[in-house]
């Protein structure tokens, strides 16, 4: 008899994880919380970006929707290594040194993105935000080239059918309730009063970032004021089952992928946009200009790296300056280089023809104090290097409090625009220990029988910052993992 194996959830780690374990012969339920407008957890939310180790072009054409795309015959991909990828994770972990999910994620990136293509989940060069041109070269950027066709949206689409080829079912506004144990073994789940029997059981249901309370119990009190990008479903419910059950709790509790957002847009907000367009609320070319908070001051080294390096620890940044909030500042120089989000039709921001003027339309912030920061830093630039995008150029502005290291340009072309921004939460850190068989581990230290975790739940992966593009394919890594082994429980 094929072994019964029923999922929580239908974002990318869930479906990857049915994917796998309708690979292995098993029976497999999906059990979604949400209706099937709002199924996909956070994965309809993202562009789609997956960050993987290859060696060259040869790694990626395969992957493509579009091999004959003309732009390919001048476009530099470079390589991503596994050493690469290594490095950059390291850079996140605070002195740790890489995890044991970490190597997990590296050594099977590539080869999981190649599983994926062969379910017929197809990717294409991410042309409008990690690359540039330069002498007649399209040039990638930043280790980051490849997002699934039409983003997060048609990644859920592409895997979702791909479950629905290989005989999977899927259940909506199915939310799970509880775990159903029996002499330590997981054997079901509760939907409510109706129990459901499994040979095993995924938890592939998110973190905890959709939930004020818990944010500020386990991250802080200013957690408790950011604006969830993603699903409204995420709450936590997964952890907290599997935690009654013994599960291990492991990671970085208080840490999260967050990104610098409009301040204005909505909760949860961007599934009725078309693909390309539902990252309006994302502004994340900081990089380009200066951030302000309300003092007037400048607070991250705006250049320090490239942005997909950077954005999850600003967004955080942004978060903790007095009233949750900071406004970036641009010039006209740079408009053109600027992502689609600032240009969207509902992009909230002010414009001025001099920084002075620029300065007083700057709700909640010291307006002398600002103009100030802004003279001092157009000051400071370094004039004698040449501004290049497509590198870590060294253009640095000198002598400031905050250091700038690179893309440091004058602001001193008119008209001058500033949009304000807060701390946007995608995703949680904190989750379960899980084995090298995808099992959620107990508190002793062995195997909770017939109990597995994916995506988001798994802790260990992330800890204090983001390499861009990560999160999905760690879900795709880890939900293959988990469903390959719970076919053979």
């Amino acid at each position: 008899m094929p072994k019964r194996v029923i999922i929580v959830g239908t974002g990318n780690a869930a479906l990857c994880a049915a994917i796998a374990a309708l690979e292995g012969g098993a029976q497999v339920l999906m059990l979604e919380k949400a209706d099937e407008a709002l199924a996909g957890g956070n994965t309809k939310y993202t562009a789609g970006a997956m960050r993987f180790a290859y060696e060259g072009r040869g790694d990626l054409l395969p992957l493509l929707s579009d091999a004959n795309d003309p732009r390919l015959s001048r476009t530099e991909f470079g390589s991503y290594t596994q050493q690469q990828f290594a490095d950059d994770l390291l850079s996140f972990n605070g002195g740790r040194p890489l995890s044991p999910e970490q190597s997990r994620l590296i050594t099977g990136s590539l080869d999981t993105m190649t599983w994926l293509a062969r379910h017929g989940v197809t990717f294409e060069p991410i042309w409008s935000r990690q690359s540039f041109e330069k002498g007649g070269k399209i040039i990638f950027w930043g280790g980051l080239t490849l997002a699934a066709e039409n983003e997060g949206v048609g990644l859920f689409e592409m895997e979702r059918d791909a479950v629905l080829r290989l005989g999977g079912e899927i259940r909506y506004n199915a939310g799970v309730t509880g775990l159903v144990t029996n002499g330590g073994h997981v054997t079901g789940v509760r939907v409510g009063d109706q129990t459901l029997k499994a040979d095993a059981v995924i938890l592939a249901c998110g973190g905890f970032e959709a939930s004020d309370e818990l944010r500020q119990d386990w991250m802080g009190g200013n957690w408790r004021k950011a604006k969830v990008r993603g699903t409204p479903h995420n709450t936590g419910d997964g952890l907290m089952m599997a935690r009654e059950v013994g599960a291990k709790a492991h990671g970085l509790y208080d840490g999260c992928h967050a990104t610098p957002m409009d301040l204005h847009m909505a909760d949860f907000g961007g599934l009725h946009w078309p693909p390309g367009e539902r990252k309006n609320y994302r502004k994340i070319c900081y990089f380009l200009g200066v951030m302000l908070n309300a003092q007037g001051a400048r607070f991250v080294d705006e250049g320090k790296d490239f942005r997909n390096y950077t954005y999850a620890q600003f967004g955080r940044a942004v978060l903790d300056q007095p009233g949750h909030f900071a406004w970036q500042i641009f010039d006209a120089k740079v408009f053109d280089l600027l992502y689609a989000e600032y240009r969207f039709h509902d992009a909230h921001f002010v414009e001025a023809d001099s920084l002075e003027s620029l300065c007083a339309k700057l709700d909640g912030v010291d307006a002398d104090a600002a103009f100030a920061t802004l003279q001092s830093f157009n000051q400071a630039v370094d004039d004698d290097i040449p501004f290049d995008p497509t590198i870590r150029d060294g253009k640095a502005a000198h002598g400031l409090s905050v250091p700038r290291s690179n893309w440091a340009q004058r602001l001193n072309t008119p008209p001058y625009r500033a949009y304000p921004v807060t701390g946007g939460i995608t995703f949680t850190y904190g989750g379960l220990a899980v084995s090298d068989r995808g099992a959620v581990v107990s508190d002793a230290g062995a195997e909770i029988p017939g109990l597995y975790a994916c995506g988001e739940m798994v802790g260990g992966v992330f800890f204090e910052g983001y390499p861009g593009g990560s999160g999905l394919t760690s879900g795709a890594v880890f939900g293959r993992l988990a469903g390959t082994h719970a076919a053979e429980s």
